[in-house]
Order: structure tokens, then sequence, then C-alpha cells
């Protein structure tokens, strides 16, 4: 994760969220996060673009990013 993290930095926030707090619960329950690591890549407006669990594709996650940069998506 701290690669791809790295990877990112200047082109995407990573945020990394603690299950077991509420902020943790809530957002789970919310994204329907049943295993971990869950990895959700949302565009600039807000909406779920990719959704991943268990080990990352790192591949798939930044081709997502670059697409939503070529979109020009705030």
């Amino acid at each position: 994760m701290d690669g791809l993290t790295e990877d990112l930095q200047g082109r995407a926030d990573v945020l990394l969220i603690d299950l077991l707090g509420e902020i943790g619960k809530q957002t789970a329950g919310r994204y329907n996060v049943r295993s971990v690591p869950t990895f959700l890549v949302f565009d600039g407006q807000g909406d779920l673009v990719l959704r991943q669990s268990g080990r990352p594709d790192v591949d798939a996650i930044q081709a997502k990013i670059a697409e939503i940069e070529a979109l020009g998506t705030p």
C-alpha cells in the first residue's frame, strides 16, 4: 500500500480508514465493505468508479486514476 500511496502522490488523495473506529464503521456500512483490504476509487464528483477487495491490482488502480485525470474531472 505504501508504494501505491507514493506513486499516487500529487495525483490522488489516498485515505486509510480504521474500520474499528466510528467513521470506519459508517464508511464500511455505506460502501458495503465486507473484507479487508478494500480499495475504493472515487472521481472528482464523489462517484465510486472502481472497487477492489483483497490484494490490490495496482495497475488497474493507476489506470483508473489516469482515466480520471484524462477526463479532467476535478
